[in-house]
């Protein structure tokens, strides 16, 4: 039981960066690999502020407008810059690594002795893990909340509108560099937060915990669509953050039955090569059906 609580509460922590994936990889269609190091950065931010004595709240939010900026800064050299988004956004994710090390002083920093938003509000008869969960629940379903009533307003339509057709948007007046850079933001602020909690739940930020986030964000959005579907906005939310849980609950699943944790981004890359291809492997079974009826 303890083992089904911790998996779920960390799929909450780490459903915030599946969240912001989820808003380049589908929502604009760009590939941003800002996401390795905007996670580090905002662990490397709330780490070093929980260190100085600031409240683990305000720690939260500086490590969400510090991945916001993450985020501008790969707009600025995608739109202004013109220079691809994929490498773009390996240009600022390499950046942010001396950036990381900048604000931390050092490779890593531990949050031991620290207060964190799990230990001051740890609710009475509730272990660390069961806090986890409810504190996790409870800032996932804010931040989807948001997001919902965000992306239903005019300016929210116009990002999406933005990734699905570029060139009708800017026909209707729409500066879509503008909502290019507004997704990235937004996506990297998610992403620096879900930073920012992981690092409180471990006890630690490191300079290397951004490594593989993208292919973990990934994993969590299409298991979360073949699983659970994608026939609305809400509905693609719910299945990203359901998604996440079940990525987790499958890392715990095979480390229990004996992987080497050293092979859990091997497993995990071939788990989202394996779900990138489910629809044409899909196809070609429906042909092959067809021609063997016929």
């Amino acid at each position: 039981m303890d083992l089904v609580i911790s998996t779920v509460s960390q799929g909450l922590l780490w459903a915030l960066l599946a969240i912001g994936v989820y808003l380049t990889f589908r929502v604009l269609d760009i590939a941003d690999l800002t996401v390795e190091g905007s996670f580090p950065l905002g662990a490397a931010t709330a780490a070093t502020l929980l260190t100085a004595g600031y409240h683990p709240i305000a720690a939260i939010l500086a490590a969400c407008a510090a991945g916001m900026l993450g985020g501008v800064v790969t707009g600025f050299l995608c739109t202004k810059l013109k220079i691809p988004a994929l490498l773009a956004g390996i240009l600022t994710m390499i950046a942010l690594y001396s950036v990381n090390l900048r604000i931390m002083g050092k490779a890593n920093l531990p949050l031991l002795q620290q207060d964190t938003i799990f230990t001051i509000w740890q609710f009475t008869g509730l272990d660390k893990s069961m806090t986890t969960l409810v504190i996790g629940a409870i800032i996932v379903l804010i931040v989807a909340v948001l997001n919902y009533w965000f992306f239903g307003t005019e300016i929210g339509a116009a990002v999406r509108a933005t990734g699905n057709n570029p060139h009708m948007i800017r026909a209707n007046g729409i500066n879509t560099d503008a909502m290019v850079v507004l997704g990235l933001l937004l996506s990297n602020g998610l992403v620096a937060m879900s930073g920012a909690l992981v690092a409180q739940s471990n006890g630690f930020a490191d300079v290397g915990m951004g490594v593989g986030t993208i292919v973990i964000g990934l994993a969590s959005v299409i298991i979360g669509e073949v699983l659970f579907g994608t026939r609305s906005f809400k509905n693609c939310l719910i299945s990203v953050i359901l998604g996440s849980i079940v990525y987790r609950a499958v890392i715990a699943a095979v480390l229990q039955m004996g992987m080497p944790p050293n092979d859990l981004k091997l497993f995990t890359a071939i788990l989202v090569a394996i779900a990138l291809s489910l629809p044409l492997i899909q196809a070609r079974f429906n042909a092959l059906r067809k021609a063997v009826k016929k």
